[in-house]
């Protein structure tokens, strides 16, 4: 890349846009690293337990670089026990076909990422005063979300009942690991379940 010429001497080109691209997306694979290493050791210990230096162990990082990208612990926890950019992937279906969308959309996440969002909410116990903030956020971001998206009367227990079938679904494929559910095609079982939450979301008359 030449130089360009200024009155006070030669002065590099700005660097392509393309020249910055891999930097920001090591930067995104290690906040996504960070944030699943969390996520992870949050469903199975008390938030009290949980050491930056452990994050950082399972995330394959340096305990510097969470500091760098999250400020300290409590912020990074903070992002952790928001359901709010999950719950837009979850919902994130026309009303008629949500019911399957979701049940998909749990499973998928157990096949891919081996958690699920949403069942962090079961672990709640686990956690003392943060307990209470993951069932806050629980509440606001998942179910009265949904609720605001449906018509018709009890709006609220149907948009609970809905959600309390996905939990069920994925507390047995993921933390009790059924044979026969893990080992059956999703979009079966999708078929098969979907209807079951979908008569929550928009049922008969």
């Amino acid at each position: 890349m030449s130089a360009v010429s200024t009155p006070s001497g030669p002065r590099a080109a700005a660097p392509a846009p393309h020249e910055t691209a891999p930097a920001r997306r090591d930067a995104e694979a290690t906040r996504t690293a960070i944030l699943k290493a969390a996520r992870y050791l949050l469903a199975r210990h008390a938030h009290a337990d949980i050491t930056l230096r452990a994050v950082a162990e399972r995330a394959g990082v340096s305990p510097p670089l969470i500091l760098k990208y999250f400020g300290n612990k409590d912020a990074l926890f903070a992002r952790v026990m928001s359901f709010d950019a999950d719950a837009d992937d979850l919902l994130d279906a026309p009303l008629e076909e949500l019911g399957r969308h979701m049940v998909r959309h749990v499973l998928a996440s157990q096949r891919d990422r081996g958690a699920d969002p949403l069942v962090r909410i079961a672990f709640a116990p686990l956690h003392g005063d943060h307990g209470e903030v993951l069932r806050a956020n629980f509440r606001a971001q998942v179910t009265e979300r949904l609720a605001a998206r449906l018509t018709g009367p009890d709006r609220g227990l149907r948009a609970e009942l809905a959600v309390a079938g996905l939990l069920g679904l994925g507390v047995m494929y993921g933390v009790a690991r059924g044979p026969h559910l893990r080992g059956t095609d999703l979009d079966a079982i999708a078929d098969r379940y979907g209807p079951l939450v979908q008569a929550q979301l928009t049922p008969r008359a």
